[in-house]
């Protein structure tokens, strides 16, 4: 299984991309999708997304990502494929 760590910059309603809408709209397309992994928020208002699965299942969300993400400032996704020495049961918000 393959795994991608993704960081999302942009702004949500009052603020940047830090927002329990978007960690919950993340976990409901990675469950929808049948990824596994986790969100969490990092430095800088961005947050940060580890997605295991296959290239189609992330390939998916990517765009989803893009296009109906409840960000509308988008201003950067940045994701690399990543060795990870865990392998994830189920996608959570970390906070």
């Amino acid at each position: 299984m393959k795994s991608y760590i993704c960081i999302v910059e942009g702004k949500v309603e009052g603020g940047k991309v830090v927002g329990v809408k978007f960690q919950s709209w993340v976990k409901t397309v990675a469950d929808e999708l049948g990824l596994k992994g986790w969100i969490r928020n990092v430095a800088d208002g961005k947050a940060e997304i580890l997605l295991q699965g296959s290239a189609e299942e992330y390939s998916a969300f990517r765009e989803r990502l893009k296009t109906e993400a409840p960000v509308p400032d988008l201003k950067n996704i940045t994701c690399n494929v990543m060795d990870y020495d865990k392998e994830h049961d189920h996608f959570e918000a970390r906070g």
